[in-house]
């Protein structure tokens, strides 16, 4: 059975970003903590439509499955959707692009994100992160401060005793929010289960082109620097979805939420370790 007060909360939250900010962005980038975010703030200002700008950085290296869900979603839901492209920042020569084995454009999403919340004049941006992700993410308010160069810092963060959220940023300043920090992966499969939410087809079980590189299965695309693997079909799903060059998958027959959730229950690492980005450095955030 889901928390129903950890809904409450997350639509506490978002209901004080609407209050408190001049304007405020959703960020999407098509995974489920995002997806369910977007259920949270259509119940928190129902029968009206979501309130917020919806952002997704597309890297050009997404999955085809979440790009087609995003444009789907976003028509469904008559949303205000804004994509920001690295391409772009590539071609402004504002990001470099990466070369070698482990090439991705994952990392380079940062500079795109912050071109466009100061493009779009966004003073919060909300964002699907939960503090059981990694060791980083474990340290962010709910309500977290960034500098005027979109830097975090633990010493300029405000407490949030009594549920009491500080919207009162410094010109230049902005606020990442995270509504969801305190549910786990289990939580949000759960709620997805009681809210018969659609998800992008990728987390469940299918065939899919893939190779293995340093014992880890990853799906083959041709944003891909190919190193000699041997690419073969296996039958995988993912936990996390990301840029495809840096998002590993995982052996699977779970076609059904509920095999999902018993798969999640029997794991022994978390959805992030599927995720070779997070493995680079701990202050991936």
């Amino acid at each position: 059975m889901f928390p129903k007060e950890l809904e409450s909360e997350a639509i506490f939250i978002l209901r004080e970003v609407a209050a408190q900010f001049d304007n405020p962005a959703l960020l999407f980038s098509g995974g489920k903590d995002s997806i369910t975010l977007m259920r949270l703030a259509q119940k928190a200002f129902y029968p009206n439509k979501i309130p917020f700008t919806i952002m997704h950085v597309d890297t050009g290296h997404n999955f085809p499955e979440t790009i087609e869900f995003r444009d789907r979603l976003m028509k469904e839901l008559d949303a205000n959707l804004v994509v920001k492209y690295v391409q772009d920042s590539i071609d402004q020569n504002k990001a470099v692009e990466e070369t070698g084995k482990y090439a991705s454009r994952n990392a380079l999403q940062t500079v795109t994100l912050l071109d466009g919340i100061e493009e779009m004049k966004f003073d919060a941006c909300i964002g699907g992160a939960r503090r059981d992700e990694e060791k980083a993410r474990a340290k962010e308010r709910i309500f977290s401060v960034r500098d005027d160069f979109g830097q975090w810092d633990a010493k300029n963060q405000r407490p949030e005793l009594w549920h009491f959220l500080n919207g009162k940023i410094n010109h230049g300043e902005n606020v990442r929010v995270f509504p969801i920090s305190n549910w786990t992966e289990l939580d949000v499969w759960s709620y997805i289960k009681q809210e018969e939410i659609e998800i992008p087809s990728v987390y469940y079980s299918h065939k899919r082109k893939c190779f293995i590189r340093d014992g880890v299965i990853f799906p083959y695309s041709d944003h891909v620097n190919m190193d000699g693997e041997e690419v073969f079909e296996e039958t995988v799903r993912f936990r996390t979805i990301g840029d495809m060059t840096c998002t590993a998958a995982v052996k699977s027959d779970a076609v059904t939420i509920d095999k999902v959730i018993e798969e999640i229950k029997a794991a022994e690492i978390s959805e992030r370790g599927a995720r070779i980005d997070d493995q680079r450095s701990e202050a991936a955030m």
